[in-house]
C-alpha cells in the first residue's frame, strides 16, 4: 500500500491565533461549549482525520484578558466525543508530574473501552512553576527528573493496562464462573516515584492501551520518544530543521530497538486558507492586527524566563539570553523561539506577529494549493509522517481545510478517501496490538 499521510486536528477553543476569539464569526464562549466541539469533531470526520488532540495542563493558562482561559478537562470531553463520532481517535493530553498511575491507567483505559479502541495519551511532564505551585511544590522539579518520573510513570502504566488479560472474562453462566483469577497479574511495583500493588479495575481495552503521544523535543524529550511514543507532535519552523529532527528521531528509535515505523512524526501547521494568495494574506494580517502586544510581551518575557520589562516591542532580543542548558521549563519550545528570532532577526513585535498563531508552529498562509504543496513536499521529502492541523480559527479553518485541502491531498494519492475496515486508532496509525507483557517469555 502507499504511504498515506496521518491527520490529526488540534482543537483550541476558537483557534489556534491567540485573537481568533476577536473575530465576528467568533463565539467567545466556545471553550466549554459542548456542541462546538461536537461540531469540530464531526468536521474532522468527515475529512477522515485520523484523530483529533486536546492540550491540557493543571493550572490556568494566560491573562484573563488575552484570550478564552480554562478548559474542560479532556478526558471528560473526549468521553463525550466517543457518543458523538464513529471513526475518529481521541487524544488527550495528561501529565505524568501531576497524577498517579493508577487513577490515570483507569481513566485512559475506561475511554479506550468507550469509544470502540480509539483513545490516545498526549504525554507530557508539565513545565511551569504555577502547576508546581498547584500541587503543593514552592517550584517546577528539575527536567531531568520530570522525565525520569516520567519513565516510571510509563512504566508502571504498562504493567496496569496489561494486568488483565485479553481472555480473563470467562462468563460461564453454567459452571458459575465469570473470570479467571489466574489471568489477573498485580504489578507489585515499588520504584524511585511509585508503589503500586494490585492489577487495575477495568479490564484490557480494544487496543491493549491507548495510543502513545508525545511533543518534547528537547533531548530528554526524545530519548524518551524513541523509548516509548507511537507519534510524535513536535513544532518545526524549517523543511530542513524538520529533515533532520525526523531522521534523529527515526534513528533514535531504531537503536532503542524498536521499529523506526512505528513511530509517526507529526509536525504543526497553522494554515489560513484564501481563494488566492492575496486573500489569505489577507486573513493572516487581519488576525495580526488584533493582537494585543502587551499580552504577547508578557508571554514572551515568562517563556524566555526574564523579568517584567526586560524586553522592547520594537527592538530584537536581548543578546544575553541564556543557553537551554539553563532552561528548566519548555527547553525545546524556548530553542526554537530564540533561533526563530535569531535567524529572521526579528524584532519583538514582529516575534509575537509570528508566534500569535501557533506559539512556535510553523504558520502558513496561501491557497488551498500552495498549502496542499507544502504538506507534500515535507511529507515526500523526510520531514513527516502527517500533520498536527491547527487551524487558526474555529470552526471555520479546519471547515475550510476539510473543504478544500483534503480533496487536493487526495486526488494525488497522499490521503485515504475514507475510514474503511480499520476501527482503532492504533490501526489508522498502521501500528499493531501490543502483545500482553505478562504473556512473553520474561513473565511466563
Amino acid at each position: 500500500m502507499t504511504r498515506q499521510l496521518h491527520l490529526n486536528a488540534f482543537l483550541m477553543n476558537t483557534g489556534h491565533h491567540e485573537a481568533s476569539w476577536r473575530l465576528p464569526e467568533s463565539d467567545p464562549y466556545a471553550h466549554t461549549d459542548l456542541a462546538h466541539y461536537v461540531h469540530l469533531a464531526r468536521i474532522a470526520e468527515r475529512g477522515a482525520f485520523d484523530s483529533l488532540f486536546l492540550a491540557d495542563g493543571p493550572q490556568l493558562w494566560n491573562n484573563l484578558a488575552q484570550r478564552p482561559a480554562g478548559a474542560l478537562e479532556p478526558l471528560t470531553l473526549l468521553t463525550a466525543l466517543a457518543t458523538a463520532t464513529e471513526h475518529i481517535g481521541l487524544i488527550a493530553t495528561a501529565s505524568t508530574s501531576y497524577n498517579s498511575p493508577y487513577n490515570l491507567a483507569r481513566r485512559f483505559a475506561s475511554l479506550d473501552i468507550i469509544s470502540g479502541g480509539r483513545a490516545g495519551w498526549n504525554i507530557v511532564t508539565t513545565a511551569g512553576a504555577e502547576a508546581a505551585r498547584n500541587f503543593g511544590l514552592d517550584a517546577e522539579p528539575a527536567h531531568a527528573e520530570r522525565y525520569a518520573r516520567a519513565a516510571e510513570f510509563l512504566d508502571v502504566s504498562l504493567k496496569l493496562w496489561d494486568s488483565w488479560e485479553d481472555d480473563a472474562i470467562v462468563a460461564d453462566k453454567a459452571a458459575g464462573v465469570w473470570g479467571d483469577d489466574g489471568k489477573i497479574h498485580p504489578p507489585r511495583h515499588r520504584g524511585t516515584y511509585f508503589s503500586v500493588a494490585g492489577a487495575l479495575n477495568v479490564p484490557r481495552s480494544p487496543q491493549g492501551y491507548p495510543l502513545l503521544v508525545q511533543a518534547g523535543s528537547s533531548e530528554d524529550g526524545k530519548a524518551f520518544a524513541a523509548r516509548y511514543a507511537e507519534a510524535v507532535f513536535t513544532a518545526q519552523q524549517t523543511l530542513a530543521d524538520a529533515q533532520t529532527f525526523y531522521a534523529d528521531l527515526k534513528s533514535r528509535t531504531a537503536q532503542a530497538g524498536r521499529d523506526p515505523e512505528h513511530i509517526k512524526v507529526l509536525p504543526g501547521i497553522v494554515p489560513v486558507l484564501g481563494s488566492t494568495e492575496a486573500e489569505a494574506r489577507a486573513a493572516e494580517r487581519l488576525l495580526e492586527d488584533h493582537i494585543v502586544y502587551d499580552h504577547g510581551v508578557d508571554r514572551l518575557e515568562s517563556l524566555l524566563q526574564l523579568e517584567p520589562g526586560s524586553l522592547e516591542l520594537d527592538a530584537p532580543l536581548p543578546a544575553d539570553l541564556p543557553p537551554e542548558s539553563a532552561v528548566e521549563g519548555a527547553k525545546s519550545r524556548y530553542t526554537l523561539v530564540v533561533e526563530l528570532a535569531r535567524r529572521e532577526r526579528l524584532t519583538v513585535r514582529q516575534l509575537i506577529g509570528r508566534l500569535g498563531g501557533g506559539r512556535g508552529h510553523r504558520t502558513f498562509a496561501g491557497t488551498p494549493e500552495q498549502v496542499a504543496d507544502e504538506i507534500e513536499t515535507w511529507f515526500t521529502q523526510g520531514a513527516a509522517d502527517g500533520f498536527n492541523i491547527m487551524p487558526a480559527v474555529l470552526p471555520s479553518g479546519l471547515d475550510a481545510f476539510v473543504e478544500h485541502v483534503v480533496p487536493l491531498l487526495r486526488a494525488r494519492g497522499l490521503l485515504r478517501t475514507g475510514y474503511g475496515p480499520r476501527r482503532t486508532l492504533r490501526e489508522r496509525y498502521g501500528l499493531p496490538r501490543p502483545a500482553n507483557q505478562y504473556l512473553t517469555p520474561a513473565f511466563a
